[in-house]
């Protein structure tokens, strides 16, 4: 899970790379979306993401259910566990909760986007113009409140799970724990702020984008 866990993180920085084209203006960002469309590299990637995605939410069903098995009917139950609440605890106990707040802003987000745009392309149709869907889309209050929520859900499940991944494959010590840490608060708050830039810059100043 840890090893799918970094490739999305990858993904995540490529795509909020990509994205941020936006804020120069609509032919900035039609000349990047038409690249990610016609790349060989980048459509050959598509299903591999797709099959990390998949990966990474399967390991966290199956490890969650483990856990609680093994857990039995006391998890969680009063004890010393009590005066370890905090931030960073909580989070912890709670990154399946995030991932399905995740994977269900996902479907979304493909919903409103991808479907109309590269699936529109793999079929022989006429894909919709990427700017105007997403001006359209995130310039709508509404809509703008929804995505602020998933990007806030991204970043808590980032911020844990970006340290921990090294932990897991045995790459952290009490040395290097507090560098990883303080690295996945960096990312995770640089990934949030340029995801909700985009948002901002569609909702409050529409004429710079134009």
């Amino acid at each position: 899970m840890s090893l799918t866990g970094l490739f999305l993180i990858l993904f995540l920085t490529l795509h909020a790379t990509a994205n941020s084209s936006l804020l120069w203006g609509k032919e900035a960002y039609d000349t990047v979306t038409h690249f990610m469309g016609t790349n060989p590299f980048i459509q050959v990637m598509v299903p591999v993401l797709a099959l990390g995605f998949l990966l990474h939410i399967g390991m966290s069903l199956w490890l969650t259910l483990i856990n609680r098995k093994a857990r039995g009917p006391a998890s969680y139950a009063g004890g010393h566990k009590s005066r370890g609440l905090g931030f960073g605890h909580w989070t912890s106990r709670n990154m399946l909760i995030l991932g399905i707040i995740i994977l269900g802003f996902l479907v979304l987000h493909l919903s409103q986007f991808w479907t109309k745009m590269q699936w529109k392309q793999w079929t022989g149709q006429d894909p919709q113009n990427g700017y105007v869907l997403v001006t359209h889309h995130l310039g709508t209050p509404l809509m703008a409140v929804c995505y602020f929520i998933w990007f806030t859900a991204l970043w808590l499940h980032i911020n844990h799970g970006f340290w921990s991944a090294f932990q897991t494959l045995g790459l952290s010590n009490k040395r290097l724990l507090p560098i990883w840490r303080a690295l996945a608060l960096v990312y995770s708050t640089v990934l949030f702020a340029v995801f909700s830039l985009i948002v901002l810059r569609c909702l409050f100043i529409p004429s710079l984008l134009a």
